[in-house]
């Protein structure tokens, strides 16, 4: 979930304590299960009833000092057996409201490994990366459930985030892209390091929500993606999708790309920074406390987004999906029924500001212009029982819908492609939100349904649907079908289809779903951009 005006966050809740880890004692024991070599150095995880985990191994040296707003370094081999029993530090981050999570230690390019305790080899490898851009770790969602049911190893992991991971200065090499780059980083640790684990190292699936799955749009069409994954699974991402005016907040304009921006701008923005922290040059800005940079008000929202127009990214992720300049995998890419209501739940009716029959006017004419009126009567809050709720029809569908069928489409065209649609719209809210907004089938509403989750309860129904999902993933994981034994019929997308094959996954209702006619499609239109309803 990408952070603007406001500190919402789609994060898990409960921080757990962190720990760098420190080389110890002697050389690794082959018949303690506990105990893996990887290519750097032996470590030491945690064997339970069910999973072997390990925890905190670090994929890339420090980004400290020099290495700050620089390419990912390797990581210093060590000798000995190094604990690998509690996470690392979460990389820098100020948290937020709705999610206590906060850190100020660089040396935080760490990962964690959870493997069933069963015996096995050459599993498939399912790599997690975390939503927000500016705030999270890989070890705040627990992957145990999808391990053992799965019989998969799952791999999440830490990058740099906001100011430190998509910072822009000129002629600093690679700017606005320092947290693709270690998530490439951390890729190429599983292709060496898997098979130590029980997986295979062949057979890696990238998935992640959000920004996560906004990351893995930019691997997709990224040339130093190539080779790192075997298949993709995108939750809501906002890879192809643009920001109108006012969506995101008060005040927030419209942007053609709602994630990307080119090296010029993060470039300019970092000048524009530069003297806020009282520094004329790069050598003084690395220098710079971590605690002094993060003073600076919204600085990791500022810098949230990733920059094309260099090596990373070549060109804007979305135009490149749209030449069709992207590696041929296997995917599974969807989003939820009523992606925006979270935000305009949070925006304003958490803020204490919901909103009314006039504003929803007002917030119209600001993202619509001339527009408005035919947008209104083809949304009106007669038909949605209250204006916050039209509101986040209105872009649900505009924003996110037309983006998401957009994406599936593209892809579809070039690799086997399963589309779906979360739909259950009493989905558990995972975040202490105090409010009677009715949030739907919300965006990250899924989460709980792969994740354990403590925080939430379970209908039996909804506990089948997390069965179902966890076995479409880890099934997709392992064939690049999502299919299986007792599971509902998932046809692969087709987009020469009059109805392309979308799966809607709500309790006891899996099947078809018109993801088009659902979200007024062929109102908004392939071309409408920000301030037009239509072509």
């Amino acid at each position: 979930m990408r952070r603007m005006t406001t500190s919402a966050a789609m994060a898990a809740t409960v921080l757990v304590p962190a720990c760098t880890g420190v080389p110890a004692g002697p050389a690794p024991d082959r018949s303690d299960e506990s105990v893996v070599r990887t290519d750097a150095g032996a470590v030491r995880g945690t064997a339970t009833g069910e999973h072997r985990i390990f925890q905190g191994i670090p994929y890339a040296a420090p980004p400290v000092g020099e290495l700050r707003w620089s390419s990912p370094a390797p990581v210093r081999p060590w000798t000995g057996i190094r604990r690998a029993t509690e996470p690392g530090s979460v990389c820098p981050q100020v948290g937020s409201d709705y999610a206590k999570v906060t850190g100020s230690d660089e040396d935080c390019l760490f990962l964690n490994v959870t493997a069933p305790r069963t015996p096995g080899r050459n599993r498939p490898v399912m790599v997690w990366i975390h939503g927000d851009g500016a705030l999270g770790s890989g070890d705040l969602g627990d992957v145990r459930r999808i391990a053992t049911r799965g019989d998969v190893v799952v791999v999440t992991i830490n990058y740099r985030l906001g100011v430190f991971g998509g910072f822009g200065y000129p002629g600093l090499g690679g700017s606005g892209t320092y947290g693709l780059q270690d998530q490439q980083a951390a890729l190429r640790w599983v292709r060496r390091n898997a098979a130590a684990f029980g997986g295979d190292p062949a057979n890696v699936t990238v998935f992640g929500v959000s920004w996560g799955a906004l990351s893995i749009s930019g691997h997709l069409t990224s040339p130093g993606g190539e080779g790192l994954f075997d298949r993709a699974v995108m939750q809501s991402g906002e890879g192809m999708m643009d920001m109108l005016a006012g969506s995101m907040g008060e005040g927030v304009p419209a942007y053609p790309s709602y994630a990307w921006r080119t090296v010029a701008e993060v470039e300019q923005m970092g000048t524009h920074v530069a003297p806020r922290l009282g520094c004329k040059d790069l050598r003084c800005l690395r220098a710079l406390p971590v605690e002094r940079i993060l003073e600076v008000p919204q600085i990791m929202n500022m810098f949230q987004t990733y920059a094309h127009g260099g090596e990373t990214l070549p060109g804007s992720p979305a135009s490149r999906m749209r030449a069709g300049r992207f590696h041929r995998v296997p995917v599974i890419s969807g989003a939820t029924r009523d992606e925006h209501r979270i935000f305009v739940g949070l925006f304003h009716d958490v803020a204490g500001r919901p909103v009314t029959v006039k504003r929803y006017g007002e917030l119209l004419r600001t993202a619509f212009g001339r527009d408005a009126a035919k947008v209104r009567a083809e949304y009106p809050v007669s038909r949605y029982g209250s204006p916050g709720l039209a509101w986040a029809a209105v872009l649900t569908d505009r924003m996110w819908a037309r983006a998401t069928f957009e994406q599936n489409r593209l892809i579809g065209a070039k690799a086997p492609t399963y589309a779906y649609q979360f739909a259950d719209r009493r989905a558990p809210m995972f975040l202490p939100l105090k409010t009677d907004f009715p949030w739907g089938a919300y965006h990250a509403g899924d989460m709980p349904y792969l994740f354990t989750e403590k925080a939430v309860t379970f209908t039996p129904a909804q506990r089948r649907l997390s069965d179902r999902v966890i076995a479409y993933w880890t099934n997709f994981a392992r064939t690049g079908d999502p299919n299986g034994k007792g599971l509902p019929r998932w046809e692969r997308f087709d987009r020469t289809a009059p109805v392309p094959y979308t799966q809607s996954l709500e309790p006891d209702a899996i099947g078809p779903v018109d993801y088009a006619a659902d979200h007024n499609l062929a109102f908004w239109g392939p071309a409408a951009s920000a301030g037009r309803a239509t072509e």
